[in-house]
């Protein structure tokens, strides 16, 4: 089985006031956290799809594929799919944003031991039984997911095929909120 992951880095942060994923959370940058929580090594092909040279610098360093989105613009479903022609030969892909700076490293392993054990279902992190990100696709709603447009990421092919869901419990509440949710766009653990 071949996993690949689709780091979506190309928000403009208009909630937040511009670039959030360089703004440090604990003293840590978002995009340092999301790359730490999500390292390559734990896929056979990952990839940082964002409209920021020093976004992409940094993941490439860290071991990453760096896909330039000029069409950040359009919204998250231009992410996808850029993401998603760079992984298509594999078996699954997950999608994660990258300003869920509490995100862990060990509920990314659940998530991706469940897929790797339940490949035909679409797998997502949750709490207490509310789905979040990040979420595995099985190749066969890669179609689906190269179909989207506007700002909707692969919320509408869940919803789809709502009985291939399979929720894998995230450690606790705060990794599934992103920074706006959590403190007003401050960045800092609330």
């Amino acid at each position: 089985m071949r996993l690949g992951a689709v780091l979506m880095a190309s928000g403009a942060g208009r909630r937040f006031g511009g670039n959030k994923l360089l703004y440090p959370v604990d003293g840590v940058p978002m995009i340092e956290r999301a790359l730490a929580n999500l390292p390559a090594e734990l896929l056979d092909r990952a990839c940082v799809v964002s409209c920021y040279p020093e976004i992409l610098a940094l993941a490439e360093a860290r071991g990453y594929v760096p896909i330039p989105n000029p069409d950040a613009a359009q919204g998250q479903s231009a992410s996808v799919r850029l993401g998603l022609a760079a992984l298509a030969d594999m078996n699954g892909v997950l999608f994660c944003v990258c300003d869920q700076p509490w995100l862990r490293r060990d509920s990314v392993e659940r998530l991706l031991a469940d897929f790797a054990a339940h490949p035909d279902c679409i797998c997502a992190l949750s709490w207490r039984g509310e789905r979040g990100s990040p979420t595995v696709f099985p190749r066969e709603l890669f179609p689906e997911l190269l179909a989207l447009t506007g700002d909707g990421g692969g919320g509408g092919v869940i919803r789809a095929h709502a009985a291939r869901l399979r929720l894998v419990e995230a450690g606790g509440e705060l990794e599934l909120r992103d920074v706006d949710e959590a403190d007003g766009g401050l960045g800092r653990t609330p």
